[in-house]
C-alpha cells in the first residue's frame, strides 16, 4: 500500500490523504451534531460532497502532471518499449483511481448523512 502511495507521488498523495481525513472529520462533527442544527449539519453535507469532488479533479491533475512527465522521458529517450509505456501509463494512474476512490467514499457518506 505504502509502495503505491510513493510511486503516485508523495504530495498529491498526501493532499489527497489530508482530503479523505477532512471528510471523516467532517462526518463524525456532522453525525455528533444536536438535531436542532440542521442547517449547520447540511452545511457540513454539502462541504463533504464539495471536498470529495475536489479529490477527484486533484487526482485527475496528478495524472496529467504526470503524464506529461511521462512524455518529456519518452521524447527525450527517443523511443520506449511498449512494456516502458504501459508502466508508465500505470503509475500515473494511481493517483486519480485514488482521488476516485475518495469521492466515492464522500458521495457515500453524505448520501447516507442526508437521511
Amino acid at each position: 500500500m505504502f509502495k503505491l502511495f510513493y510511486m503516485g507521488s508523495p504530495l498529491f498523495m498526501g493532499i489527497l490523504t489530508l482530503l479523505l481525513l477532512l471528510i471523516i472529520v467532517l462526518s463524525i462533527r456532522s453525525i455528533m451534531q444536536p438535531s436542532d442544527a440542521e442547517q449547520s449539519r447540511l452545511k457540513s453535507i454539502e462541504l463533504i460532497g464539495s471536498i470529495g469532488l475536489l479529490s477527484l479533479v486533484l487526482g485527475m491533475l496528478g495524472f496529467l502532471l504526470g503524464m506529461f512527465s511521462a512524455m518529456d522521458a519518452i521524447e527525450s529517450a527517443g523511443g520506449v518499449s511498449p512494456g516502458v509505456l504501459a508502466g508508465g501509463l500505470k503509475v500515473a494512474l494511481i493517483t486519480p483511481a485514488y482521488g476516485l476512490i475518495i469521492y466515492g467514499i464522500a458521495h457515500v457518506i453524505s448520501i447516507f448523512l442526508k437521511r
